[in-house]
């Protein structure tokens, strides 16, 4: 989410003026006046989180037999859907299924010989260690 920045207050330094003159006395007073009044700030904004139960209204539930027509529509538009989505795959050629397949069974071969050889090397050590 998002911050929201706060504005700043002004700026209390004298600005210099031009043509030398100084400001007179009304002036000033309202210069300080505006410097320290407050900035407004807007009420923090309700978190969904935050807020109680019992201002959530409890959903109505459907009886059961028009149920079964919405459940209907709702699966075949989920179906034309993925139909869609489907389209817009780009799908690997042949050689390349079939080179990262050979990748995988080459590690999983490897990964699993380096396991069993950790495995035999532990084992034999503790048959020593025991007797």
């Amino acid at each position: 989410m998002a911050r929201l920045k706060r504005k700043r207050p002004t700026s209390t330094k004298k600005k210099k003026q031009k043509g030398g003159a100084k400001p007179d006395n009304q002036q000033l007073a309202l210069k300080q006046e505006e410097s320290a009044t407050p900035a407004v700030q807007k009420p923090p904004v309700q978190n969904r989180r935050t807020s109680h139960r019992s201002e959530v209204p409890k959903a109505i539930k459907p009886s059961g037999r028009s149920l079964q027509p919405a459940f209907l529509a709702k699966t075949t538009q989920f179906l034309r859907e993925v139909k869609i989505e489907l389209k817009k795959v780009t799908w690997p050629s042949r050689k390349e299924t079939v080179a990262s397949t050979a990748v995988v069974i080459i590690i999983v071969i490897i990964i699993s010989a380096f396991l069993g050889l950790v495995d035999l090397g532990l084992s034999n050590l503790i048959r020593f260690v025991l007797k």
